[in-house]
C-alpha cells in the first residue's frame, strides 16, 4: 500500500452541527488508493505546535474530491477547524486497514452500518460502496442528542434504510444505538455482518450482544497515534494472539480478535 504525503489547498471547512466540520480538498493520488475505514494523518496548524498529527478517518471519496468529517474536542482539531476556503492541509495517507466488505457477496449476508456520534465518519463511504451492490444496506445511527446525528439525509439520499436513536429521546427512538440493533437480531436471522464505529462502550456493548448470535462484526477503533505508521507502537491494543497496532494493522479489527476487558 503507496502512502502518499499531500500539501493541498481546502476547497471548503464547513460547520455542519454543533462542534463538527467537513473539511474538502482534492487529490487525485489519495483518492485513487482510499478505501472505507482508512485514515489520513492531519497536521493541523502551519507550525510545529501542536507537534503530532491528528488521525481522521475519511469520510467520502468521489472524483478525487476527499471529504474528511471530524469532531472539535482538542487544541489540534480546534486549529484546524479554522482553516478557511483556499487555506492548505498538510495529509499523509490513506493509512490503516479498512473493512472488509468484499465477502459479502460470497457468503450472502446483509450489512448492517453502526455509528455512535461522529463514528458515523467512516461508515457513510463505507455506504457508499455498498449501496453500488446491495439494495438492503441498513445503517443504525445514535447519539446523545438530536443535534449530534449526521448524515441521515445523505445516507437515505444513497438508497439506505436508515434508523435514528438519542439518549434524550429528542428525535428517532429513545435509547441507545444498541437498542436499535438489538431489533434488527434475532436467532433466526444470522445471515448478516456488521460494521460498527463508535465510542469504546458502545462497541463493547455490540461485542456482547453479537456474541449470543454469533454474527460476523467488524469494529473501527479510535486510539491516540503519533507517527500514524506503526513505527512508534504508541497505538497497541491487546487481541487474543498477542498485540496489535491500531494505526498499522487497524484501525478496523474483527469484533472476536480484541480483548475487550483491556479497553
Amino acid at each position: 500500500m503507496k502512502i502518499f504525503s499531500v500539501k493541498k489547498e481546502i476547497i471548503e471547512n464547513k460547520k455542519i452541527s454543533a462542534g463538527c466540520y467537513r473539511i474538502t480538498f482534492e487529490s487525485r493520488k489519495i483518492a485513487c488508493m482510499a478505501k472505507p475505514g482508512q485514515f489520513l494523518h492531519i497536521k493541523c496548524s502551519d507550525t510545529y505546535d501542536p507537534l503530532l498529527r491528528r488521525p481522521i478517518s475519511i469520510h467520502s471519496v468521489e472524483n478525487n474530491v476527499i471529504e474528511i468529517l471530524y469532531k472539535v474536542v482538542g487544541r489540534g482539531t480546534g486549529l484546524l477547524s479554522e482553516k478557511s476556503c483556499g487555506d492548505s492541509i498538510d495529509v499523509m495517507g490513506p493509512l490503516g486497514n479498512g473493512f472488509d466488505y468484499q465477502s459479502l457477496v460470497t457468503c450472502h449476508l446483509s450489512p448492517i452500518l453502526v455509528g455512535g456520534g461522529i463514528g458515523i465518519a467512516p461508515l457513510y463511504f463505507l455506504a457508499r460502496k455498498l449501496v453500488e451492490k446491495y439494495s438492503n444496506v441498513t445503517v443504525l445511527i445514535g447519539a446523545d442528542a438530536k443535534h449530534n446525528i449526521l448524515c441521515v439525509d445523505k445516507l437515505k439520499k444513497l438508497g439506505c434504510r436508515v434508523k435514528v436513536s438519542t439518549n434524550d429521546g429528542s428525535t428517532g427512538i429513545n435509547g441507545t444505538v444498541v437498542n436499535l440493533l438489538k431489533k434488527e437480531l434475532s436467532p433466526e436471522n444470522v445471515k448478516l455482518k456488521i460494521f460498527a464505529c463508535g465510542p469504546i462502550p458502545m462497541l463493547k456493548q455490540i461485542n456482547r450482544l453479537v456474541s449470543v448470535y454469533n454474527v460476523s462484526s467488524q469494529v473501527s477503533l479510535e486510539k491516540r497515534m503519533a507517527c500514524g505508521i506503526g513505527a512508534c507502537m504508541g497505538c497497541i491494543i491487546k487481541v487474543k494472539n498477542g498485540y496489535k497496532r491500531v494505526c498499522k494493522d487497524g484501525p478496523v479489527f474483527d469484533i472476536k480478535e480484541v480483548i475487550w476487558e483491556d479497553l
